[in-house]
Order: C-alpha cells, then structure tokens, then sequence
C-alpha cells in the first residue's frame, strides 16, 4: 500500500499461474500482528515493523496452484531485499530486512493457520478445475 505496488505485486503472482482464491484489503491491529509475528516480538525491532504494518492497510491473499507455497515463496525471493535475487519481488523492489514487502508462509501448516488468522471460511473460494488445462498437463493438476 505504502509504495503503491499493489498492482505490480499481484500481477507477478497471475502471470506465474498462481489463481487467487481470496484477497481482501484490512487494517492490521496490534493483535494480530502480535500473534502473527508471536516469534518477533522480543526482538527490539518489532515496535518499528509493527507501527510500519499498521501505518496503512494491507492486501492479504490466498493463493492456489501446484506447489503454491514453493512458488511464492520462489517469486517472493529472500527476506533481506538487500540480499534477494533481481527478478523476485523483494530484489526489485526492497532494500530492508524488515520492511520487505510481502509475506509468504513457509509450510503447509502455517498456511492453514494464517489463512484462518486472515480469512473467514467463506472468504476463500473454490475455483475448482477453472483454467487448469492452461496451466498444468493434465497429469500435473
């Protein structure tokens, strides 16, 4: 929100395949962020990322496709944007550790939790097998 890239970040994840099963705008509270970030919160940085999260909304989404975890992660790139490849979304557009743009869950497991910290069941749609001979071989989906 803060850098206007909402657009661009989005369009990264469509034209890789990724099919978004929910997105919504919201304001970020202290706690959730709190629980969200639960492993940062003794770390003297996080009054600063926590005040930078709640400056103005985000956009969280649900993405879906074969290995999506993996392939977000992938275009995502390495957390410390100084450090992450061109090509990625941190590399091209961050310079932080910590205010890096995004956020990608890291396992199967904590895509389930953070998904429920996020959305309500309803707000995650099933596109069922919309598109996926597109996307994927047919032994691939």
């Amino acid at each position: 929100m803060q850098r206007a890239l909402i657009g661009e970040i989005i369009s990264r994840f469509e034209k890789k395949g990724l099919r978004i099963a929910g997105m919504k705008m919201m304001q970020l509270d202290d706690k959730i962020l709190e629980e969200h970030y639960a492993h940062l919160v003794k770390k003297p940085f996080f009054p600063s990322l926590k005040a930078s999260m709640k400056k103005t909304p985000v956009v969280a989404m649900c993405l879906e496709g074969v290995d999506a975890i993996a392939v977000v992660r992938y275009i995502t790139g390495y957390t410390n944007g100084r450090k992450a490849d061109a090509g990625t979304i941190r590399g091209d557009y961050c310079m932080s550790n910590q205010q890096n743009i995004v956020h990608a869950s890291d396992s199967p497991e904590a895509a389930v939790v953070e998904l429920a910290r996020f959305f309500h069941p309803e707000e995650i749609y099933d596109l069922g097998n919309l598109n996926m001979d597109r996307l994927y071989a047919v032994d691939e989906a």
